[in-house]
């Protein structure tokens, strides 16, 4: 849900920040009070499309910000933020928007500067706002068939996976295949070219870790000086009349006369005579060290030589030495391959038969599974619909498929299976059945989408969902239905909701209401969290339109408490 948002100098908003809660939150107030620019905050805060107007006149940037909490590790937020490389720490996601004066934005998401683009990608998951004239994701037939997924649940979410399996091997082979299938002339070129890989790989005889083997050379024989000076002051420091070892030898001496005298000093005597024994060992590993050191200058330039062989190996086959014999591994397969092409084709050809077998079962059981879940979605819709007072309304999920068995190829076949989904809709008897993208905007279509989205919302994992004046062109007893079905929504998803209905606004868990003040020759807008006392005004206000009487105020009265038998039951 959006915890808080937190907007500064936009539009007509001076300063404002909101703390909001689960459930219904319904906004109200006077025309160009500012709810929608609250909304328009938003909209750009998950991605929209900003400019300069949005600032507030006379400063220099806009701020938006909202924190969000997930409420499971399996929010679809959590996988699309990882690839983008953002961490989201005990469910918490932090949006943050910038709108310069010059039309220039900058985007943060838990800190992290993103692009516009993920900024949209990664709030997708977390708002899904709907105005009157935006469609979104239920208006888009492209999203339908998972959509329908989504609504089947498990079982059809198991029947993808075994599909997705069979469809992964089967694309695999494939490329195989057409690879391997080539043109006899592009196939020679590409043979010529890996085996003079091969060739200058293996003639260049790597070792494993050699190039750092060699760095490691490199650097000593760079500091061999050093190295020299070094040791050798180490050897004198330890060997040699009243050097380490003279001095050391002198202490042990007295020590053992100590301990001849009291044993308790026996131990002091033992750790420096071991002390004595190790410099000695000490003296002869350095003197044999510096016996063998020897510079060879001619050493240094064999190195840098076979150095610059294997960089330029590199840049041709791998990062490493590791990656390029790799890499000569895999180009001598496929020179194999190549040579006795013939028989790997066929080979591939029986694998291919076989997982065309596979994968034509798996897509026919994914195929039956869906149209089973799309009669349940059918139902349930026609079911929310007449709640809506359309019962003489049609629903359909349409498959589209290429049922001609001998032009259907498996080129046909997709990832998520040989099914194309689109839903259709008749508003009338006797009028065909039409795409939903292309019903009519208005009061249908206001009850059409909140049918849908009172059963999608259980199954798309969306955080928070916004309703803009969805409620336009309702009134009387559909205007309450369309106020259950909001208030269903919200028992899902944290529901957001500009409403001139008194019936939508009594079924709010928590209502606020927009207003303007003028300040010093300027105007802001306010936000007010309406008490119970404040809300029966406040819809007896939305009842009469200007003036609130004696029975305006009854009938909001009436109307919060049909409300709360609602929510009761």
């Amino acid at each position: 849900m959006l915890q808080e948002l937190s907007i500064k100098n936009f539009a007509i908003i001076e300063s404002l920040t909101l703390s909001l809660e689960e459930g219904l939150t319904v906004l109200s107030g006077e025309t160009g009070a500012g709810k929608s620019i609250i909304i328009d905050a938003i909209h750009l805060l998950v991605g929209g499309r900003g400019s300069s107007e949005y600032v507030r006149h006379g400063e220099k940037k806009a701020e938006i910000e909202g924190l969000f909490i997930l409420d499971n590790d399996t929010h679809p937020c959590y996988e699309k933020a990882d690839s983008f490389g953002i961490d989201i720490e005990e469910g918490m996601i932090v949006l943050r928007r910038d709108i310069s004066s010059a039309g220039k934005s900058v985007c943060r998401i838990n800190g992290k500067l993103v692009t516009i683009a993920i900024m949209r990608e990664i709030g997708a998951s977390l708002i899904d706002i709907h105005g009157q004239h935006e469609h979104q994701e239920l208006m888009n037939e492209s999203l339908h068939l998972s959509l329908l997924d989504q609504f089947g649940g498990k079982e059809i979410a198991s029947n993808l996976t075994s599909y997705g399996e069979v469809y992964k091997q089967y694309q695999s082979v494939l490329k195989q295949f057409n690879r391997l299938n080539e043109n006899e002339q592009e196939m020679a070129h590409r043979l010529d070219l890996i085996q003079f890989q091969l060739k200058e790989i293996q003639d260049a005889n790597l070792q494993m870790n050699e190039d750092e083997e060699l760095q490691e050379e490199k650097r000593k024989l760079m500091n061999f000086e050093k190295l020299f000076e070094s040791l050798q002051n180490s050897y004198d420091s330890i060997q040699g009349e009243r050097k380490g070892i003279d001095w050391t030898g002198l202490a042990m001496s007295h020590l053992e006369t100590a301990a001849d005298i009291d044993s308790q000093y026996a131990k002091t005597l033992e750790s420096v005579s071991n002390a004595f024994y190790m410099l000695e060992d000490a003296a002869h590993q350095v003197r044999a060290e510096l016996d063998q050191l020897e510079f060879e200058p001619n050493r240094l330039d064999l190195i840098e030589a076979r150095l610059n062989e294997i960089n330029g190996l590199k840049r041709k086959y791998g990062t490493s030495v590791e990656d390029i014999l790799a890499y000569s591994s895999k180009i001598e397969e496929e020179i194999e391959t190549i040579m006795n092409k013939d028989s790997h084709l066929e080979n591939l050809k029986h694998s291919l038969t076989s997982l065309e077998k596979d994968l034509s079962l798996e897509a026919k059981s994914l195929s039956e599974s869906r149209m089973k879940w799309a009669k349940k979605l059918t139902s349930s819709i026609h079911e929310q619909l007449k709640q809506l007072y359309m019962d003489k309304t049609t629903f359909e999920v349409r498959f589209i498929k290429n049922k001609d068995k001998e032009s259907f190829s498996f080129s046909h076949y997709k990832k998520d299976g040989w099914d194309t989904v689109e839903f259709f809709i008749s508003t009338n008897p006797g009028e065909p059945l039409k795409p939903l993208s292309k019903v009519a905007s208005g009061g249908e279509l206001s009850r059409i989408m909140l049918a849908l989205k009172t059963i999608f919302s259980k199954h798309q994992g969306i955080t928070s969902m916004i309703f803009d004046e969805v409620d336009t062109g309702v009134s009387g007893r559909v205007a309450q239905a369309i106020a259950e079905k909001i208030y269903q929504i919200a028992i899902h998803s944290q529901v957001m909701c500009i409403s001139h209905l008194p019936q939508v606004a009594a079924m709010a868990d928590s209502h606020l209401f927009i207003s303007k003040k003028l300040s010093k020759g300027r105007t802001s807008s306010m936000v007010k969290r309406l008490e119970e006392k404040d809300k029966i005004k406040e819809i007896s206000r939305m009842i009469s339109g200007v003036e609130i009487t004696d029975l305006t105020l009854e009938h909001a009265k009436e109307l919060l408490q049909l409300a709360g038998s609602i929510k009761d039951s």
